[in-house]
């Protein structure tokens, strides 16, 4: 009996000893299949923090003062110290909110590096799926195209997401093939910095007014190149910061051009647009001068971030925007600089002369002297400082000083002797006939003669003289 009792304990510790086993072993197998999709998260996560690390890196010194002032901290100090606060904040406390701020500034600082990159194949990336970061709302996931690995220094992160960018279009570097958007340079505008380069504005919906908002920020340098510049009148500074709007055409450098229905509004207030020109013909619409929109007034000149929401009339035809910051000139200084670089050699207008009355052999009609009038064109007053477009067929001259003055008003850079575009780096200051104005006081008119020489032609001399031949007259 006691060995049979014995036996029986035995067999029980056995069945408990299985029993324990196969438990130990169902938990090892709950145990293994978690793992692989802890892997993967964490792999995840690993590789967001390097993308953002390697973000964080590119950026620059206004960029990392954004993202710390984004998060409460500290914006002061030498670029090294902000990317290492910065670092530590993506390293210890980079929530989806910072990482979603981070792709944004990223996204803003590459958009004017756009470059050809050669399509790869998909790469497998099983620890990266397209929806594991929090995206801007506007973003088009469904035309990204394949996605890449993020590591340096081939960074490709514009490329991962889609075409809008704070409502404006922009076109990933994978799938942008076609030039940019140019603008025409302005004579009174020396452009400083470029802050946003012309973006195409899309809608966003089939209704026929659009509003298309930007963010940005201006840097302490353009804040203080702002602040310290001087007043070109009461309430308006020469260092500013404009708008400017465009055909989307690529052929060649455009004009501006105004939407309909235009509007602007800066930080949530409206900002004046210029108005039309009242029209003194009968049936003839007024137009509107179409100039860059000074922002200027209406901003932070601060780190704190500026919104310019763009309100356009969507009736087919398509604009694009950019932002920058300019130093305005005045008349007076585009006449300093032109009376600096500007003036032609007195000896070279005079090979000018000669060549204009050289004898065509094929003409019939000997030219023996061309008249030039002294009196400018445009106000019928006395030339001060003479001055054509070097792309002008003729020898008479405009008023400098009243043709800049009236291009600052109203910019047409139309000469008025031609009515040909004579624009401001195609002039020149005539340094033959700035030297005849200082010489000949009592004549309103001249006669450049075959050899290049010139004599005044006067009333008196009018009544008597009879030339032989006629006299070409090219002042008109």
């Amino acid at each position: 009996m006691k060995l049979r009792a014995q036996a029986r304990a035995a067999l029980g510790q056995a069945r408990r000893g299985a029993d324990g086993d196969r438990s130990d072993t169902t938990e090892l197998c709950h145990v293994g299949r978690r793992r692989p999709a802890r892997r993967s998260l964490e792999s995840k996560m690993a590789a967001e923090l390097v993308e953002a690390k390697n973000m964080v890196m590119s950026f620059r010194v206004s960029d990392l003062q954004m993202l710390l002032g984004y998060v409460g901290r500290s914006k002061s100090g030498l670029k090294h110290e902000l990317v290492t606060r910065a670092l530590q904040l993506v390293q210890f406390d980079c929530s989806p909110e910072v990482f979603k701020k981070i792709k944004e500034l990223y996204e803003t600082r590459y958009s004017k590096k756009v470059t050809d990159v050669v399509p790869a194949a998909p790469v497998q990336q099983p620890h990266r799926s397209p929806d594991s970061l929090a995206v801007h709302p506007s973003y088009d996931h469904g035309t990204s195209g394949p996605r890449t690995s993020l590591s340096p220094p081939n960074l490709d992160y514009p490329a991962l997401y889609g075409k809008h960018v704070n409502g404006l279009s922009r076109i990933p570097p994978k799938i942008m093939t076609k030039p940019e958007v140019r603008l025409v340079k302005l004579p009174f505008y020396d452009v400083v910095d470029e802050l946003l380069k012309p973006t195409e504005l899309v809608a966003q919906n089939s209704e026929k007014l659009q509003d298309s908002p930007c963010v940005f920020v201006l840097s302490p340098r353009q804040v203080d190149l702002i602040k310290n510049s001087r007043d070109l009148h009461p309430g308006t500074k020469s260092v500013q910061v404009v708008l400017r709007i465009c055909y989307t055409d690529t052929s060649c450098p455009q004009e501006d051009q105004y939407p309909p229905n235009i509007a602007v509004k800066v930080n949530h207030n409206y900002c004046s647009v210029p108005g039309y020109y009242p029209s003194n013909k009968p049936g003839v619409e007024p137009k509107r001068p179409c100039r860059p929109i000074n922002l200027t007034n209406l901003m932070y000149l601060s780190s704190a971030s500026n919104r310019v929401t763009v309100t356009w009339g969507n009736y087919g035809k398509s604009y694009s925007v950019g932002l920058y910051l300019v130093r305005q000139r005045t008349s007076s200084e585009l006449l300093q600089r032109l009376k600096t670089i500007g003036v032609k050699h007195p000896e070279l207008c005079k090979t000018l002369v000669r060549e204009k009355l050289r004898l065509d052999p094929d003409s019939e009609i000997a030219t023996t002297g061309v008249r030039v009038s002294l009196i400018c064109p445009l106000v019928k007053m006395r030339l001060t400082v003479p001055c054509r477009a070097e792309t002008c067929a003729h020898l008479q001259c405009f008023d400098a000083v009243f043709y800049l003055q009236m291009n600052e008003k109203k910019p047409t850079w139309t000469c008025p002797v031609c009515d040909k575009p004579a624009q401001y780096d195609q002039l020149i200051i005539d340094g033959l006939l700035s030297k005849i104005l200082s010489e000949c006081k009592d004549a309103d008119e001249i006669e450049f003669l075959v050899d290049g020489s010139w004599r005044p032609i006067t009333a008196e001399k009018e009544r008597s003289s009879s030339p032989l031949c006629p006299i070409l007259d090219l002042g008109i």
